[in-house]
């Protein structure tokens, strides 16, 4: 009996550990559609240091960030317990399709334009060599990212569903930065 309570103990123990790294430290993710390529490919898996997301740190530009496109709603620690996998997979609610992998494109104060096939940002047009092709998208006026706020885009500008169609994410609904994986370098 003692041994069956030391099992359980660890089994448990595991359990909550790999719910903390989950939940505060680093995530696994899926790719789910075509709007990062040619960067990340459709049902390419990567992982995400949830760090910032934990500590409320602000992304740099070009960082690829992982989002709660639910900007409409607030968001509490149960959306993060619910969005662990081994919690999604007891519940059996899997993917739920509101997670996006995106590219930092503007922080708070930034004055975003778009002309030319280009986005502008603060008045310089962006070099941005990751991008699939040239965008198609253009914007009347200026638009400023607001405080605790960020805008995304995905690097297939022509058909990625992001900050120019769900609005500025909050800083709360960056879910983590991307973790260069050593084994695809």
């Amino acid at each position: 009996m003692k041994e069956v309570l030391g099992w359980i103990r660890s089994i448990t123990f595991a359990v909550v550990f790999a719910l903390v790294l989950g939940i505060f430290v680093f995530q696994p993710f899926k790719v789910d559609g075509h709007s990062m390529d040619p960067t990340l490919q459709d049902e390419q898996r990567i992982y995400v240091s949830k760090l910032s997301h934990t500590f409320s740190y602000l992304p740099d530009y070009g960082d690829i960030v992982v989002i709660d496109s639910r900007v409409e709603r607030d968001r509490t620690l149960m959306d993060d317990i619910m969005g662990h996998p081994l919690v999604s997979l007891v519940t059996g609610q899997g993917d739920d399709h509101t997670m996006y992998v995106k590219r930092v494109i503007g922080r708070p104060g930034d004055v975003l334009e778009f002309k030319d096939n280009k986005v502008y940002r603060n008045g310089e047009a962006l070099n941005e060599p990751y991008i699939k092709e040239t965008m198609e998208y253009v914007a009347d006026g200026k638009i400023t990212v607001p405080a605790d706020h960020v805008f995304v885009m995905g690097d297939n500008r022509n058909h990625s569903t992001d900050s120019r169609d769900i609005g500025f994410i909050p800083l709360d609904h960056v879910m983590g930065t991307m973790i260069e994986n050593p084994l695809n370098m």
